[in-house]
């Protein structure tokens, strides 16, 4: 008998055939990078799609709102702003809001709302499983609400279209869950890439608000979809930016401050336009009538406001192309903060179908324009300039609304390819997402999902478990016997040695591992005690690692071989070298912990002064000698 100084049992599945080879498989290389070119192939298919469907969408929401309010059959835009229907126009928003909400009950309740809080939530608790009907009901619902007059944009739709193709194509294959996520994130922005031309920053609103996670084989799939659907954009809409401004000149130290504080008013901003927005939803849950009616309802609401102020009335890419020229009078900057707001929060908490990112981006360039246009009354030699003042509005108000940082900065940088206004947006965005960050739990984005209980990733961290290997946490204590012992040997020196474990590392006489037994197999009453242990191992060695892998690695191996505990192999010979639990494994965060997040004093200053005034000492009484 042979035994070595380890204290805890190993494990051993009855279903071990290939698990080596199956837990090898996260190991290999080259399998890993056959699925990334699948999921990448399947990914651009899907934004080419998604850009034919973006082009049909805003298509359609030109038709749909040149018959509502102006009678006539045409493709082209036109905006309901320079609409003559007079009071009329307070009805078709609210047939719009009917037609929608027909559709929404009687096709599918998921054309509700925005697009992206409902692509997160089938990504964090149904394994980013969509109904392929919303890919057809989501287009058409929102080209008619937003046809009729609803102050939304194209691009939350498409996005929520992209984003249900994507899960469509990952349903008809053979992919995991991660990997259908990856489809559908790289459909949802590829939609928002098409409509936008803003390949970067839709890559960012992936990792942002819809991957949770940085890695190549989420990246690039996503990457190369979105430089599709940049493309798509360029061929089926055009080359030139999507918001066009007078050329921007690199602001001043005192500007830049300016715009930096303005950024923190605009934080304020978005956190009361969010706590609204919810709370007009709230109270559209008390109104006593059926949910399908509500649409109607807040349809009726912006027929009203955009009876007395027009331009909050569709779209609305023409007005940040207004709001950023910095010509636009006052009255149109107020009408589009504070009437805008109004009539997108009543369509939106009503439950219509619609997007959230154009009415941002407007209303924050209009608060923009009216604090710039402020700051110029009281300080005419400070610097800012309207158009920057607009620009950097826009992108802060998304920043401190959605917490998509990286996304508000880029975004604003490649829809009007203003490389001076990088600092400027920079300084605004981050004090906007500051304020956000320190006074608001939720986001415009995830507060619907968290009042479901469910709970949203706001922090990319390195996965732990990758980062540290077997070697650090394993431990060296098993139990370890010899493989020519009998039954009959390892029952009496169980019974001698008082042995509590319940599984037994079994190696050769070279030390090299053999297996792994059960207790209870040792005991049981079908085994001869006069049986070698020799004979009770199967032809499989049975799930093991070595102490150069990774935790992942072993986590994987431990999961799929259903054990709770691994024999660790030396990388060089195959000797025992100790074993891992998940409980090694666990207290591998206890470990991280211990030395990244408890707050402890490296360099003690008290300490280093003793040292400097006793070197000082020794330096006088030299030079002392010396006199």
């Amino acid at each position: 008998m042979k035994s070595s100084a380890n204290k805890i049992g190993i494990p051993i599945s009855p279903a071990l055939s290939n698990i080596e080879a199956q837990a090898g498989a996260s190991k290999n290389g080259h399998f890993l990078k056959q699925r990334l070119v699948l999921i990448s192939c399947l990914s651009v298919t899907v934004a080419i799609a998604i850009s034919v469907i973006a082009r049909i969408l805003v298509y359609l929401i030109n038709l749909v709102t040149n018959i509502s309010f102006y009678g006539m059959f045409d493709l082209g835009f036109h905006s309901p702003a320079n609409n003559h229907l007079g009071a009329w126009v307070i009805v078709i928003p609210a047939i719009g809001g009917i037609i929608v909400g027909i559709m929404a009950f009687y096709g599918s309740k998921a054309i509700r709302g925005h697009g992206i809080p409902e692509a997160m939530e089938q990504i964090l608790v149904n394994e980013s499983n969509i109904k392929p009907s919303i890919t057809i009901f989501k287009p058409v619902s929102s080209a008619i609400a937003i046809g009729t007059g609803g102050p939304f944009g194209a691009e939350g739709p498409i996005i929520a279209t992209g984003g249900a193709l994507g899960s469509t194509l990952g349903q008809l294959f053979k992919i995991s869950a991660n990997e259908r996520k990856i489809i559908l994130a790289a459909g949802a922005t590829a939609g928002m890439s098409a409509i936008f031309g803003t390949p970067i920053a839709a890559v960012f609103l992936a990792i942002e608000l819809l991957l949770f996670e940085f890695s190549p084989k989420a990246i690039l799939p996503v990457a190369l979809a979105c430089i599709t659907g940049a493309a798509g954009h360029h061929l089926l809409f055009e080359a030139a930016p999507v918001f066009e401004m007078p050329d921007l000149v690199t602001p001043s130290n005192l500007a830049l401050g300016i715009y930096s504080f303005m950024g923190i008013i605009i934080g304020f901003l978005s956190i009361g336009i969010t706590k609204i927005v919810y709370t007009i939803e709230d109270n559209f849950e008390k109104i006593p009538i059926h949910w399908m009616w509500w649409p109607a309802i807040g349809g009726l609401a912006v027929g009203v406001i955009g009876y007395f102020a027009p331009h909050t009335l569709g779209v609305g890419y023409d007005n940040i192309t207004g709001l950023l020229s910095g010509k636009w009078p006052l009255f149109i900057i107020c009408n589009l903060l504070f009437l805008k707001f109004l009539s997108w929060a009543i369509a939106l908490g009503s439950g219509t179908s619609g997007g959230t990112l154009a009415p941002l981006l407007t209303m924050g360039g209009a608060a923009g324009a009216l604090i710039g246009t402020l700051i110029l009354i009281l300080f005419p030699n400070c610097g800012v300039t309207i158009p920057m003042a607009a620009l950097i509005g826009m992108s802060a108000m998304f920043a401190g609304a959605s917490r998509a940082y990286l996304t508000s900065i880029t975004f604003a940088l490649e829809a009007t390819m203003q490389s001076h206004a990088l600092l400027p947006l920079l300084g605004a965005c981050t004090a906007a997402y500051m304020v956000s960050f320190f006074l608001m739990e939720n986001t415009i984005m995830t507060e619907k999902i968290a009042r479901r209980g469910i709970f949203t990733p706001d922090s990319f961290e390195p996965d732990l478990l990758q980062k540290m290997i077997v070697a650090q946490v394993m431990s060296e204590e098993a139990t370890v016997i010899n493989i020519n012992n009998t039954v009959a040997d390892v029952r009496n020196w169980v019974n001698t040695n008082n042995v509590t474990d319940n599984y037994l590392i079994v190696v050769n006489n070279n030390d090299e591992f053999s297996g792994t037994l059960k207790l209870t197999d040792i005991y049981s009453g079908e085994i001869s005690p006069e049986s070698s242990l020799q004979s009770m191992l199967k032809k499989e060695m049975g799930a093991s690692v070595s102490d150069k892998d990774t935790l992942r690695y072993a986590m994987e191996t431990m999961s799929k071989a259903d054990v709770e505990v691994l024999p660790i192999l030396s990388a060089k010979d195959r000797k025992v070298m100790g074993i891992l639990s998940y409980r090694d494994i666990i207290s591998a965060f206890k470990i991280d912990a211990d030395k990244t997040q408890q707050p402890y004093v490296n360099i003690s200053l008290k300490r280093q002064r003793m040292k400097m005034l006793i070197k000082g000492r020794k330096t006088v009484n030299v030079d002392t000698q010396d006199k």
